[in-house]
């Protein structure tokens, strides 16, 4: 709008100069439009909330990344403690499978080792005629082996309650800091999106970094001049109308009579109410030329300050959600925080719990050793008891095998003796028949004596060795080669 009589070169007089009536309706549409004044205070309030919420970002932005800054790094220590646990895990789980397996060979052996006694049946002719068939396990106690058994139980059984709980502690504390982490994941991921009037060249590449209000302030700013500047040619053009109908004379008053009916018309009382300032034909031709031209432009004017203020209250909207979502991820890293707190102050706890079960560990498998130990060496003495049965056999074979001989050499001595009693015998005869007339009977009473006799048999109250079978005593002295080829290899 020109609203100027000064800025317009001199043009020729219009031969028809507007009505009056003409007038007026450029006066009350020119009135009407200065209510535009409410929009460009409308802009002011907007540019200062704008600026509240420009400050509240930037104080919610540096909260949050100095949280999220602090967090990393609080994260990063608790995760270093996890992982030591994580390792005392792993390693306590490898060392307790491996003591373990060993126990369970172990307890496999012996129970081969038993199983074989229960098995071997004792020669019937080593027992008494009215003994019960026994096996070589009837003549050992079995409750030493269930009582180790049943303490290394114990002490595998502790052991694994401490692993548990070492187990449980380490899931919670991983869930705590998968908590932590997806609580900042999805704070990053709610992180306001760059508003619809930024470009990302605008923003740079981390859109959350950059707050995109500065550059909404400057472009409302501008609006808001020019807002300020349509409503400056809009007075300006209202003072021209005003002007143009105080030159008539009893325009002022005309102007009141032909607003009064109109609805909601604007009341021209006052401003009419003061006399003009008298100005000449060409001036005055001047600002009519001008108020003609600025006045197919009002409208105009009017509906480029609404669609300013129509655009910042838009910006505005974006610039509240901005905020909004900018509260949304404070709030979210705040609770990743207190969270990270929490976690924090049980760290202890964490760290109490792993040394817990190192030491309640070492206990237990210093236990189990010692038992195992002790396994071991009822495993060592049942084999020795299964290795020392075979051997008596084998050695009452050896005892049958000499019986045989010393019976054999008896029958050879008493064969032997029997021929030389009879040899004596008749010697003894041939001696009497040939010079016993001869001899007095007083002369020696043992003259006529038989020979001398000679008894073998076995003393009293010693036993036969048990007459067991070869095939018996075969299969022993293989079994007893065999663990001899075995022992040395």
């Amino acid at each position: 709008m020109v609203s100027s009589t000064s800025s317009t070169p001199p043009r020729p007089a219009s031969p028809t100069p507007p009505s009056l009536e003409t007038l007026v309706s450029h006066l009350v549409a020119s009135k009407r439009s200065l209510s535009s004044v409410e929009q460009v205070w409308r802009g002011h309030e907007i540019i200062e909330t704008t600026r509240l919420h420009l400050e509240t970002s930037v104080t919610t932005t540096a909260r949050s990344s100095f949280l999220r800054s602090g967090i990393a790094a609080q994260l990063h220590t608790l995760k270093h403690v996890h992982a030591h646990n994580k390792l005392v895990e792993v390693d306590g789980a490898q060392e307790y499978g491996e003591v373990m397996r060993t126990l369970d060979e172990a307890d496999q052996r012996l129970k081969d080792t038993m199983d074989a006694l229960r098995s071997t049946i004792v020669e019937s002719r080593l027992r008494p005629v009215s003994d019960q068939p026994k096996s070589l396990m009837d003549f050992v106690d079995e409750g030493s082996v269930d009582k180790v058994l049943i303490t290394i139980r114990e002490s595998a059984d502790a052991a694994q309650t401490t692993y548990q709980e070492l187990l449980e502690t380490n899931l919670g504390f991983s869930n705590d800091i998968r908590r932590i982490e997806d609580l900042l994941a999805r704070s990053k991921a709610d992180s306001p999106e760059p508003l619809a009037l930024q470009s990302h060249e605008q923003l740079g590449e981390d859109a959350t970094s950059v707050s995109p209000i500065p550059d909404i302030l400057q472009d409302m700013e501008g609006r808001s001049r020019d807002m300020a500047e349509n409503l400056e040619s809009l007075v300006r053009h209202f003072d021209l109308c005003l002007m143009a109908i105080k030159q008539i004379e009893g325009g002022g008053d005309a102007a009141i009579k032909l607003t009064a009916g109109l609805p909601d018309g604007p009341r021209l009382e006052e401003d009419v109410a003061n006399a003009p300032e008298p100005i000449g034909h060409q001036e005055r031709q001047e600002m009519l030329e001008v108020l003609a031209t600025d006045a197919d432009q009002v409208e105009e004017v009017v509906m480029e300050i609404r669609d300013n203020i129509n655009a910042m209250e838009v910006q505005l909207d974006a610039v509240t959600a901005y905020i909004a979502q900018l509260d949304h991820e404070h709030a979210k890293v705040t609770t990743a925080f207190r969270l990270l707190e929490k976690v924090g102050s049980q760290s202890h706890a964490f760290v109490a719990q792993s040394r817990r079960f190192i030491t309640r560990w070492d206990e237990e498998k210093s236990k189990i050793t010692e038992r195992m130990e002790e396994l071991s060496s009822l495993e060592d003495f049942y084999v020795g008891y299964l290795r020392a049965y075979d051997n008596l056999l084998v050695e009452i074979g050896r005892r049958q095998f000499m019986e045989q001989q010393m019976e054999k050499a008896v029958q050879d001595v008493t064969r032997k003796l029997d021929t030389l009693y009879e040899e004596d015998s008749a010697r003894r005869e041939s001696f009497k028949h040939d010079f016993g007339d001869f001899l007095p009977m007083d002369i020696w009473p043992g003259l006529t004596d038989p020979p001398m006799q000679f008894e073998t048999r076995p003393i009293d109250g010693v036993e036969r060795v048990p007459d067991i079978s070869k095939s018996v005593i075969q299969r022993a002295i293989r079994r007893v080669q065999g663990s001899r080829r075995q022992s040395m290899t």
